[in-house]
């Protein structure tokens, strides 16, 4: 059977994040099928140390943060819906590590009861944000933009550094952000592009690029994703490490 015939159902996963897991957090992969007639949020709790919500084309349904659908929304996968926003909330609750990458970002933010906007470049005063069109994969993930910290907050912390160059690979992004989202870093435009959850037990860091790229090689991806192994491993182990302890 010919796998890559786009007829055939598929659950897939990009290689970056298996190899940014296993390479850089020091983590085992493994692919959930994001589908709640397969799987249930309390067995994933029990069966893994903590959770990486991936990027992907298809996008959170705006009925999920109350707004109505449009043809800007673009494409969506309500299954992958109805696990992750649950999802999430139990592992804030539970101080379970989660990561968002992306829609993973859109995720949290929705999760906790925040909003999208289904086009960042159609605001006044933004750039496009979109994943250049032509070019190789290394063009379309180069480096395009700053993002600036909060000085002192957590991410300036964990980088080392106040400011960092991203790639920027999303339509999407964050309107209103949930009452517990802190905004820790933004694009030059204002674009929130690095959140966490305040209050949280655990690790809950989520940010609006794509750090999968060159994660082991890169000064920036590697010491999120570390740190994101880190607190898997600390919560196998029963630990239950506070988020302000990083950096």
């Amino acid at each position: 059977m010919n796998l890559l015939d786009e007829s055939y159902p598929v659950h897939a996963g990009g290689t970056m994040n298996s190899q940014a897991v296993a390479e850089v957090a020091g983590c085992l992969p493994i692919i959930i099928p994001s589908d709640p007639r397969l799987v249930s949020v309390d067995d994933l709790l029990g069966l893994c140390d903590g959770f990486l919500l991936t990027g992907g084309r298809p996008n959170v349904h705006p009925s999920e943060y109350g707004a109505s659908e449009t043809p800007a929304h673009g494409a969506f996968d309500r299954c992958r819906d109805a696990i992750t926003l649950p999802l999430v909330r139990a592992c804030v609750e539970r101080g379970q590590p989660i990561i968002g990458i992306c829609r993973g970002f859109q995720e949290v933010n929705v999760a906790m009861g925040g909003t999208l906007h289904p086009e960042i470049r159609d605001l006044p005063g933004r750039m496009n944000h979109r994943m250049p069109p032509d070019g190789s994969l290394e063009e379309k993930f180069a480096l395009r933009h700053p993002v600036r910290f909060t000085p002192g907050g957590v991410f300036h912390r964990l980088m080392g550094a106040q400011e960092v160059m991203t790639n920027s690979l999303h339509g999407q992004g964050i309107d209103w952000p949930g009452p517990r989202i802190v905004v820790d870093g933004w694009a030059p435009d204002g674009t929130p592009e690095a959140i966490y959850v305040q209050g949280a037990p655990g690790f809950t860091l989520s940010v609006q690029w794509h750090p999968e790229w060159n994660a082991a090689g890169d000064p920036v991806s590697r010491p999120l994703f570390a740190a994101f192994g880190a607190a898997a491993a600390s919560w196998a182990a029963g630990v239950r490490p506070a988020l302000a302890r990083l950096g």
